[in-house]
């Protein structure tokens, strides 16, 4: 019998938890506090869950807190300042989400760049599970939005993202400016 591993694309329970935990943020960033995210990851690891489950919610936990100091400490707290600091974590999937929210209210210029950064984001998501083509052909919807609505992406190394989009590179640039 083979052992579990976290994958959302092809597991119930690995979509779940990734799913509640990353659905928990916006409540959890609104708080400034954390307790609706551990609330979620409480009720899971109180289940009897394989090691890579419980490794992937305590990552996340850890992630979010980091994420939610560096937060606090941002000049603006727009949907997009925040996005940027889960992305410098590798935590593509809560960029995604953080994101999404953002995108459902925007218009125009700013709602393309939001769909443009969730695919970004997308391509890394893919990637992690080796889902490669469906993330290359995600890299170039990016790469195309971000070009014709690069008027609107301030504030990240759009640059540096769009060349390693173009070259389907699977290490992701640091987008955040010092």
């Amino acid at each position: 019998m083979n052992s579990p591993r976290f994958e959302p694309f092809q597991d119930r329970l690995s979509r779940d938890i990734r799913n509640e935990l990353s659905a928990s943020l916006p409540l959890a960033l609104a708080q400034n506090d954390l307790a609706p995210a551990r609330a979620v990851a409480a009720r899971y690891l109180h289940q009897d869950l394989a090691p890579p489950y419980v490794a992937y919610i305590e990552t996340r936990l850890a992630g979010y807190a980091k994420a939610l100091a560096m937060i606090t400490q941002l000049p603006a707290e727009t949907a997009l300042a925040k996005a940027l600091v889960f992305w410098d974590l590798g935590l593509f999937f809560e960029v995604h989400e953080i994101l999404e929210q953002a995108w459902h209210g925007a218009r125009g210029t700013e709602k393309e760049m939001l769909q443009a950064m969730i695919r970004a984001a997308g391509f890394y998501i893919k990637g992690e599970y080796g889902y490669n083509e469906a993330g290359a052909k995600m890299a170039a919807r990016a790469v195309a939005a971000l070009e014709k609505n690069r008027q609107a992406c301030t504030g990240f190394e759009l640059d540096t993202l769009l060349e390693r989009l173009r070259n389907l590179d699977p290490n992701p640039p640091k987008l955040m400016r010092s």
